[in-house]
This record gives C-alpha cells, sequence and structure tokens, in this order.
C-alpha cells in the first residue's frame, strides 16, 4: 500500500512539474497578465479542467514558481562564500551571487518582475539579502544604515539587470554585471575599516529596524 502512495505521489509531482514548466514559458511570453489556464494546459497536454486538480487559478500557479524562484536566489546567496574577519569581501561575494543569479536565469528575472505578487516579490528579495545586510552589520553599520544600504543595493542591482533586460545600456561596452561589481566593491570600500574591530550585531536590532521603517514602499 505505501509503495502506491508514494507512486501516486510520484506521478503528481511529475505532473504539477510538467504544469510548472508549461506555465513559466507561458509567462515569459505573454507576461502574467497575458496568460491564461487555457493555454498552460495546452503546453502541458492537459485539458483546462485538469489544471485544477493541482492548482485553483493562474495566479496559484505564479506564486508557486515566484516562491520556487526565490528559494533558490536565496540559496545561491546563502552558499556564496564568506570570508572570517573580512565582512567586506564577504558582501562582495553574497551581492555578487544576488545578482548573477538572475544573470545566470533571466527567467527567474522574468516572473520576479512582474508586478501581480509585490508583497511576496519584496519579502523574498529582502530575505535573500539578509546575509549582505549581515555584512553591512558586522562592518558597524547601525541596523538603520545597514538597511538603507541594502535596499540601495538592491535598487541598484534591480535597474541595472532591467538595463539589461532591454539592452538599453547608456553606452556600448558597458556590462551591468561589471558595473554591479564596482558598485558593491565601493560599497565595501567606503564601510569597511581593517583597523576596526569586526562588530556583531546585537540580536533582535535588525529586527527591531525592519520594523521601524519599509523603504520599499
Amino acid at each position: 500500500m505505501q509503495a502506491k502512495i508514494q507512486r501516486q505521489q510520484t506521478l503528481s509531482d511529475a505532473r504539477r512539474t510538467l504544469v510548472l514548466d508549461a506555465a513559466r514559458a507561458v509567462f515569459a511570453e505573454t507576461g502574467v497578465s497575458g496568460a491564461n489556464i487555457r493555454e498552460i494546459a495546452k503546453r502541458a497536454g492537459y485539458t483546462p479542467g485538469a489544471i485544477y486538480s493541482y492548482f485553483d487559478s493562474k495566479e496559484a500557479i505564479y506564486a508557486a514558481l515566484l516562491a520556487e524562484s526565490l528559494e533558490a536566489l536565496g540559496e545561491a546567496v546563502a552558499s556564496a562564500r564568506s570570508f572570517k574577519n573580512r565582512p567586506d569581501k564577504t558582501l562582495v561575494s553574497q551581492s555578487l551571487a544576488w545578482f548573477g543569479f538572475y544573470v545566470a536565469h533571466p527567467r527567474h528575472l522574468e516572473l520576479g518582475l512582474d508586478a501581480e505578487a509585490p508583497t511576496v516579490l519584496h519579502d523574498g528579495l529582502f530575505k535573500a539579502l539578509r546575509p549582505c545586510e549581515g555584512a553591512l552589520l558586522a562592518m558597524g553599520l547601525s541596523p538603520m544604515d545597514a538597511l538603507r544600504e541594502t535596499t540601495a543595493l538592491f535598487a541598484h542591482g534591480l535597474g541595472l539587470l532591467a538595463l539589461q533586460r532591454s539592452a538599453r545600456l547608456p553606452a556600448p561596452g558597458l556590462s551591468a554585471p561589471a558595473l554591479f561589481k564596482q558598485y558593491v566593491e565601493q560599497l565595501a570600500a567606503r564601510h569597511y575599516s581593517s583597523d576596526a574591530e569586526v562588530a556583531v550585531p546585537p540580536a533582535g536590532d535588525e529586527e527591531a529596524a525592519l520594523e521601524q521603517v519599509d523603504l520599499f514602499e
């Protein structure tokens, strides 16, 4: 009986994955607003009614894809190299992992830039950048200053990704990854002092700062 249940679950997971893959392709072509269940079902090789066995709506499919994307982004940043007693280098490493994830996975960027789930996107992107914020705190920034710099880092990176996506960098030969790397290295150099003692932020300070202000609004 257990083996049968496991086979059924494996089959269900495979079908769900097929639906998500089809939806990812449709969303990339039309955006979420232009997509519909019928087209997603057609790409997946199912009837529209069969899709509803796995997802209640087009929005539910989008939410599942966005959650997978943000989880992969967070893992990429968390797995970036960290440097003991050199939070400046850790900041650069983790920031480049964040930016590089979207350079390497442009379809994830398309999902992230869709405006239909701003709250989910806001929370997920900020969570992915938390290690970068932690590095700034370790360099001695206050929780509020670290939050501001992390927000600016996000805005700068997303702006460069948007320019690269639309092929609108202002001059030939400019590279979005190179420009982002330059920005992060300058950010790290501006706040790091080799003579300063590496700070360990007190527990709760970061959460308190986030409760005080939301700089994305």
